[in-house]
């Protein structure tokens, strides 16, 4: 899958050698505050965990994994856009559902680089893959995340204890159904 240039931003897999990227994102405390309580990662839990699992749900062809997202103006690294299956971590993956997430440095918040990165991304999901539905998680006090949800047509579904092999949390589920 391939993901044209937005309007400020550009686009590129996330790669094994990526884990510095990975690293620096995750050292504000602010950006990690609605992920796991403003804790920040270590370099050994990207060696040894995120990479890992990187690796296992990066699928050039289908679009899943993490997208790097960069301005055009000066090509700065400003976050990421997470894309794979619904529950691919779990006994029964859903890979007509596809999960879409987001990490940003705190210096790009309040832009609309989230959005807009979401959002192309999305386009090219539906007009490229063959998946029925999009969906989004995000602790019910981000009301940031659940503004980009919004915005990108998705609809409340449910709340949720989500469980994961390495994270589990009450949450607010969005979908977007894309072929209706």
């Amino acid at each position: 899958m391939q993901i044209e240039n937005s309007k400020r931003l550009c686009y590129a897999l996330m790669t094994q050698n990526d884990g510095e990227l990975l690293y620096q994102l995750d050292q504000d405390r602010e950006v990690m505050r609605f992920i796991n309580g403003g804790v920040l990662t270590t370099q050994d839990e990207i060696e040894n965990v995120y990479l890992p699992r990187l690796k296992q749900y990066t699928n050039q062809k289908n679009g899943w994994g993490l997208w790097k997202v960069f301005t055009r103006e000066n090509h700065d690294y400003i976050g990421w856009i997470l894309i794979r299956p619904v529950g691919f971590f779990g006994k029964e993956p859903d890979y007509n559902n596809l999960e879409m997430g987001w990490r940003f440095f705190k210096k790009s918040w309040g832009k609309g680089f989230a959005t807009e990165a979401a959002e192309s991304i999305k386009q090219a999901l539906i007009t490229q893959t063959t998946i029925n539905k999009l969906s989004a998680i995000a602790n019910e006090d981000n009301l940031a995340s659940i503004n980009i949800m919004k915005k990108l047509g998705m609809k409340y579904i449910k709340k949720y204890l989500h469980k994961d092999p390495i994270y589990s949390e009450e949450v607010v589920y969005y979908e977007l159904d894309v072929r209706n």
